[in-house]
């Protein structure tokens, strides 16, 4: 039995996870880049006070959009990380 309305919601749950994969790509090539200046400059992987400040900004856009706060920042959260960790790679 096909329910073509559950059908159409997932499709477009589909779609979209297709564009977050694609965001988060280019995220991460743009990350790449930093991680690779920081290296050649010697800045350290982390800067606590831009996660602080990009996780409040976040925070905030998450309330405005009516999306968990709490969620986005985990989110953020689990990003920044996986950044902090390929910047501490590429330092060797």
């Amino acid at each position: 039995m096909s329910d073509d309305t559950l059908g159409g919601y997932r499709q477009s749950i589909d779609n979209i996870d297709a564009a977050l994969v694609h965001i988060l790509a280019e995220r991460f090539k743009v990350t790449q880049a930093v991680g690779r200046y920081k290296a050649e400059s010697g800045l350290p992987a982390a800067d606590p006070g831009r996660e602080e400040a990009q996780i409040a900004r976040l925070r905030a856009l998450a309330e405005s959009a009516h999306l968990d706060p709490e969620f986005t920042e985990k989110f953020l959260r689990f990003i920044i990380d996986e950044v902090i960790r390929h910047h501490e790679r590429l330092r060797g």
